[in-house]
Parts: C-alpha cells; sequence; structure tokens
C-alpha cells in the first residue's frame, strides 16, 4: 500500500520522551500551565460533528476554498483532513500531520482507502510541527493545542510555513488546559507571545467551542530567550 509505505518512513526514527523537555525545547519558556493528556478526551462521533455542521463552519470561517493549502494539525483519524481534501480538490493540498505513530498509521489507510491524492502525511514533533517553510496558507488546530507541551517552540516553529497573508486557525474550547480546553485570553497571550496576532474570534455551538485565527504581525519574530510566557491565575493572564 503506498500511503502505508509513506507512513513507515514518515515515522521511523521519531520517539519522543514526555518525561522531560529535550534539547531543542530549553531555549523557549516552559508553559506555565497543565497539559491535557493526549487522545484522551474524544469531540465526538464523525456523524454527529457533521449533523452539527462542524467541519463546514470551520472551513467556511476559514474561507478555505479550491486550490488553498492547508496543514491539519494533530489530525488523527482524519475527520478535518478528508474534508478539507474535499473543498481544496484537486488544485489544492492538504498535509495530515500529528506526533501519534498509530494514529497516522491508521490515517494512511483511509487517506489509500478513499484515495485522497491531494493530502500526504508527516509525524511531527511536540516542539515542532517540521512544515515546510513558505507552503500553507491556513494551518488548522482544532481541539488539540491544549495537547501542545512545549507552544512557545511550537508556535515560533510554526510561523515560518505560513505563506504570505496565512492563517493559524485553532479551534478549541473555554476550560482549562488539563481538562481538553484553554482559556481564549491565555490563548490569545500564548500566541502574542512569539508574534502573532489575533485576526478573528467566535464562538460557535456547531464546532462545540470557539474559533479562533491567528496571522504573524508586522514585526521579527521575538528570539527564544527574550520571549516571555503566560500564566492564568483567576481568569486573569499574567506575563512573565
Amino acid at each position: 500500500m503506498r500511503w502505508v509505505a509513506l507512513a513507515a518512513l514518515a515515522l521511523a526514527g521519531c520517539d519522543q520522551s514526555s518525561d522531560a523537555r529535550s534539547d531543542a525545547s530549553r531555549e523557549f519558556p516552559a508553559p506555565h500551565r497543565p497539559v491535557s493528556e493526549l487522545g484522551a478526551n474524544s469531540v465526538s462521533t464523525e456523524e454527529a460533528r457533521d449533523d452539527r455542521n462542524e467541519a463546514t463552519t470551520v472551513m467556511d470561517l476559514a474561507k478555505i476554498a479550491p486550490g488553498t493549502t492547508v496543514a491539519d494539525i494533530g489530525a488523527g483519524d482524519g475527520y478535518y483532513t478528508v474534508r478539507l481534501a474535499a473543498r481544496v480538490g484537486g488544485a489544492g493540498r492538504v498535509l495530515a500531520q500529528d506526533i501519534d505513530a498509530r494514529a497516522l498509521e491508521g490515517l494512511a489507510q483511509r487517506i489509500e482507502r478513499e484515495r485522497l491524492e491531494n493530502v500526504s502525511i508527516k509525524r511531527g514533533k511536540p516542539d515542532d510541527p517540521g512544515l515546510p517553510a513558505n507552503s500553507f496558507d491556513r494551518i488548522f488546530m482544532v481541539h488539540m493545542y491544549h495537547e501542545v507541551s512545549e507552544p512557545y517552540a511550537f508556535l515560533w516553529r510554526l510561523q515560518p510555513a505560513l505563506k504570505k497573508g496565512g492563517q493559524v486557525v485553532v479551534v478549541d474550547r473555554d476550560r482549562p488546559t488539563d481538562q481538553h480546553g484553554i482559556a481564549p485570553l491565555l490563548l490569545q497571550c500564548e500566541f502574542e507571545a512569539v508574534g502573532y496576532r489575533l485576526v478573528e474570534f467566535v464562538r460557535k455551538p456547531e464546532i462545540a467551542g470557539y474559533y479562533a485565527s491567528f496571522e504573524p504581525d508586522d514585526q521579527p519574530r521575538p528570539e527564544p530567550g527574550a520571549i516571555l510566557p503566560c500564566k492564568m491565575n483567576k481568569g486573569e493572564v499574567t506575563i512573565g
């Protein structure tokens, strides 16, 4: 199977330990917040998500059109991957990325089964999505940002992958980060700390949470050592 072989190549030699910060993360500040356990919270069945028009609502907000290039970070079983592939069409591309090897193996089989010729897959790292530079109009992070254990390193290394005018799209719930969500103010603070600005924020029942989009601000990215971490305390965000 062509896609299974691709998955094996992408996953080889990428084992990560969650017990300690990697050397590549240590130049960035650690987050002052807990992190949700990977994959422990199922959002809903695909049928239920389609019944409430979730993916269509998010793709419409993100202005996904034929020819768009999209990275689906934390792709999991591919709910968004397959729907993005249909929306962008043959002139567009979707890169499905995850740090979970088993999830990507299953997704590779789904891509092969559904004959999605405009989709590729890649395994990332907790502190680096490993995306090619200047490649994406939109980068999706749907119901997964609260699982990112190295947000400052991850977002800093994510930024160069955006094309001019590109945006990062986050869908999440307004709840503590160890309960599979993140407060919008904390989310905005973490993005702004590494050189993004908020473009749009809306709450939608169709997506079981909120939609937020970010783009790089007009200044160069801060040096890793100059990034000040954010902290949530009694509903307020402090920096440093």
